[in-house]
């Protein structure tokens, strides 16, 4: 296909009666992070696993940097580094162990393999834990000691599925500037996530999935530009006394400002009206302290599919 980054066009891939992908067309390119959101069940990890060449698709095409990962799995596993969800790793082993086991796996020798090791340990925060058992890791360590996993080779694409599962929320912070510094250095990197407000800070492009198929940029524009709650909170005035003041100043009923625990909730229909409505509040006196999107661009717009609003 002649694409350096990754390419699905029109893949499928059934489990007998059941269409886990009925069509799935993306690409992601080089020096970007691409989020792959979907609900459970919409062929996520299973498209990830056919890209990884663990599973071959019934019908359409793949490509990890030019090269088909089902007819050349060993040229394509030296491309790319695979994080699934678990880490199933040998735990036995220690965490620097593991990471030098797997480097030697992918034909690094020992001394490469121990000082990339060194080198990995120190990106994803597992210093402290470098000779600890896997088996006594916590769901956050193992997540960690999985991305090292990946890294080892140095891979140029990255396939990652719920990379921020159990972790902390400083880890998080962590695995984001991580992924951000290793896409500024020209890597493609795939990343499939729960978390919308993380990928939300860390991507560049999103695909949805919806029942094992692309959902097409008309249904996207249309969920994206769909009203959006806005949350509204006043200085030292709690929602229930600010509400009627917000609706008075933007010249909305009152049943338009509903209530969210300490918060407003108005429904604006574009950005634009947003920010107009934010310099009615200015102009009318009110003491904002806050005033920002209920959800951010992603989150609203996979509840928006999710719901079937487009349907």
């Amino acid at each position: 296909m002649g694409s350096t980054g990754i390419v699905a066009r029109d893949v499928r891939r059934a489990f007998g009666d059941v269409q886990a992908v009925r069509s799935i067309t993306l690409e992601a390119a080089p020096g970007r992070v691409t989020g792959l959101i979907g609900p459970n069940g919409s062929g996520k990890t299973t498209l990830l696993l056919m890209l990884a060449s663990l599973l071959a698709p019934d019908a359409g095409e793949l490509s990890i940097g030019g090269v088909d990962p089902i007819a050349e799995p060993q040229r394509a596993r030296a491309l790319l580094g695979w994080m699934p969800d678990a880490l199933g790793a040998w735990g036995s082993l220690t965490a620097r162990e593991t990471i030098v086991v797997t480097g030697r796996l992918h034909g690094m020798k020992r001394p490469e393999a121990g000082a990339r090791t060194e080198v990995l340990l120190a990106d994803v925060g597992l210093v402290q834990l470098a000779d600890s058992p896997a088996r006594v890791l916590s769901r956050g360590q193992k997540q960690r000691l999985g991305l090292a996993r990946a890294l080892v080779h140095d891979p140029q694409i990255l396939l990652l599925d719920e990379p921020a599962s159990g972790l902390d929320p400083q880890a998080r912070v962590d695995l984001r500037i991580l992924l951000r510094r290793l896409a500024g250095e020209g890597r493609t990197i795939l990343v499939s996530s729960h978390i919308l407000s993380e990928l939300e800070e860390m991507v560049d492009d999103a695909v949805f999935l919806i029942a094992g198929e692309t959902v097409s940029s008309d249904r996207l524009a249309a969920a994206a530009g769909r009203s959006r709650a806005w949350r509204v909170r006043l200085v030292g005035i709690d929602a229930s006394a600010a509400a009627p003041r917000i609706a008075g100043a933007l010249a909305l009923p009152q049943s338009a400002v509903a209530l969210d625990r300490r918060d407003a909730v108005v429904m604006f229909d574009s950005d634009a009206a947003a920010a107009d409505a934010l310099r009615l509040l200015m102009d009318a006196g009110l003491p904002v302290a806050e005033f920002a999107a209920a959800a951010g661009t992603l989150e609203h717009t996979f509840l928006d599919l999710e719901n079937g609003s487009d349907a």
